[in-house]
């Protein structure tokens, strides 16, 4: 076999075409970084029971809004189970939107102990206003909802409105004699004192944003806070490319020792790369985080390539060296791969039920695992599939020039 026909072949195709694919996709999409390498913050909540799914879907969907109102960027909230929910908030500390995700967000306006407003009445909420250490926040609310908080003030004038949140007494303003006259108004304000400017403008901002996303279908309740600052999260990456960049020079050394043919060492190494840009590339098309733990994925999806290129090397060798002749290389090479693809069911079979427990449990516990698991299996698919066979053929080729 000649090189062009190497070339020509359509598993070597496939492999060009994807390996320039996913370096393309790296380029646009970017790789996704995990939170322990850019910096960020984990907040896992525990909901007051199990709920159905349905349920789960508001309450993701009501923090995610939250989130997304109160200005913070690059956020993921998604379920762990049926009781559970994990915030991850890349490059913000937890302090910060701590009340925000943990508030139920149930609002109430009582006057004599009266219900006369509730959170489903508010229709708008206009931009929070600071004044000093005086803070507004306007909202306008319901016709319905506003003749029954005139039906319940009339007459009340001087009488303090008190302002719950999440039955927690936010502001009591007296009701001024305009709004107890029995006339219903849509535009309605709460007020509230700080000790500072800019503690006014948090605590506007915080009810504003529970205001605008509503009332959580359930109570929540933060379980545990994890954080890692960015500087520690560049040392993280730092030390992985090292760990990777070593264990690529361990592999060259082990089979330069091994073979001492560059003709083989070369290839090997070539198409540990090639799988490795694979897996980046299939991370970025589909948004896959990329952690420390995906990162060990990636380093035993790599080894594991280096495993079956040295079945298929010894293999064929074995048989070359025996018979002094190509006749039955084919059948060395089948004898490889079923070994090879043996082994990967092991390990696919190993890792799955790893992958789902850990997807299923979020990022509590074991489920810091699934990415190790994904992207293990996701490396060991793209070799037997895609890298494992180009470099069986080009073993072929070079025996076939012996």
């Amino acid at each position: 076999m000649k090189f062009k026909d190497f070339i020509k072949d359509k598993r070597v195709i496939l492999l060009i075409v994807l390996v320039i694919g996913s370096i393309a996709a790296i380029s646009v999409f970017g790789i996704q970084e995990g939170l322990d390498l850019k910096g960020g913050s984990t907040i896992q909540l525990q909901l007051e029971k199990p709920v159905d799914t349905d349920t789960m879907n508001t309450v993701t969907a009501v923090l995610d809004k939250r989130l997304n109102i109160f200005g913070v960027k690059d956020v993921k909230v998604y379920p762990s189970g049926n009781q559970n929910v994990i915030v991850e908030i890349a490059g913000v500390q937890p302090d910060d939107v701590a009340k925000i995700v943990g508030s139920n967000g149930k609002f109430e306006a009582k006057i004599n102990n009266q219900t006369a407003l509730v959170g489903s009445d508010i229709t708008n909420v206009q931009p929070y206003q600071v004044t000093g250490t005086q803070w507004t926040v306007p909202f306008t609310v319901s016709v319905e909802g506003a003749e029954r908080f005139a039906e319940i003030a009339k007459g009340q004038a001087g009488t303090p409105v008190e302002m719950y949140l999440d039955d927690q007494l936010i502001t009591s303003p007296v009701l001024e004699a305009g709004l107890a006259n029995g006339q219903a108004s849509t535009d309605v304000s709460i007020t509230g004192t700080a000790e500072t400017k800019e503690d006014a403008e948090n605590e506007a901002k915080s009810i504003q944003t529970l205001l605008k996303s509503g009332a959580l279908p359930v109570k929540v309740e933060i379980v545990g806070v994890s954080s890692v600052s960015a500087e520690l999260g560049d040392q993280f990456k730092n030390g992985a490319l090292i760990a990777g960049v070593l264990a690529l020079l361990v592999i060259a050394a082990i089979i330069i020792i091994r073979y001492r043919r560059p003709i083989l060492v070369v290839p090997i190494m070539l198409t540990s790369l090639a799988e490795l840009v694979l897996i980046l590339g299939t991370a970025a098309v589909i948004q896959w985080n990329i952690d420390l733990a995906a990162i060990a994925g990636v380093l035993a999806a790599i080894g594991t390539g280096v495993d079956d290129q040295i079945i298929i090397t010894d293999e064929v060798l074995k048989g070359f060296k025996e018979k002094k002749r190509m006749a039955g290389l084919r059948t060395r090479i089948n004898n490889a791969f079923f070994i090879i693809f043996a082994a990967a069911g092991t390990l696919i079979a190993a890792m799955l039920p790893l992958a789902y427990i850990g997807f299923s449990r979020g990022a509590t516990g074991i489920g810091v695992l699934s990415g190790f698991a994904f992207t293990t299996v996701l490396g060991v698919l793209i070799g037997i599939f895609i890298t494992r066979p180009v470099y069986a053929k080009f073993i072929e080729m070079v025996l076939d020039k012996r």
